[in-house]
């Protein structure tokens, strides 16, 4: 009877062994990002550095001609800003979007999203800083057909 319980012990330790690693390497794989960005822009690269302090690790592609890689993923021009971020499960992260609405929208199901967008450069979002400056924003969340909706207010400058 002890052996039975013991081993019963042993497989179910190491089920959750396996559960728990496996859900390791999912959250891994999702923290990784292709950044899209030109060369020369600074703010895509300070925010990358907010993606990194954030926990993400960052592949940085830079382009000539963003608007083809943009077309690609179907993101509609007036949800454009300087950089587009894609996660490995081909969600798009337009802009300058705080890395805490990226995790958030990772661990949800949106099965008619693309990503969010944080179209134009508002001051004050990351990479985007300067002095105590900032511009309220909101972060939409797109949808394949090509709309959008509101998924967060920014009306103060809370990143993480």
């Amino acid at each position: 009877m002890f052996i039975k319980r013991f081993i019963f012990l042993i497989v179910g330790m190491m089920a959750l062994a396996i559960n728990i690693k496996a859900n390791i390497q999912h959250s891994n794989f999702e923290r990784m990002l292709t950044v899209h960005k030109t060369a020369t822009c600074g703010c895509c690269k300070m925010w990358v550095k907010h993606a990194e302090e954030n926990g993400f690790k960052a592949m940085i592609q830079d382009h000539q001609n963003l608007e083809m890689i943009k077309d690609s993923y179907n993101i509609k021009p007036e949800y454009r800003s300087c950089h587009t971020s894609v996660s490995n499960s081909g969600h798009v992260f337009e802009g300058h979007i705080p890395t805490k609405y990226v995790d958030k929208f990772l661990s949800e199901n949106h099965p008619n999203a693309i990503g969010l967008a944080v179209p134009g450069m508002p001051l004050g979002s990351p990479g985007m800083e300067y002095k105590d400056r900032f511009t309220p924003y909101d972060v939409l969340i797109l949808f394949k057909d090509g709309t959008s909706k509101v998924y967060a207010k920014l009306g103060n400058k809370i990143f993480s």
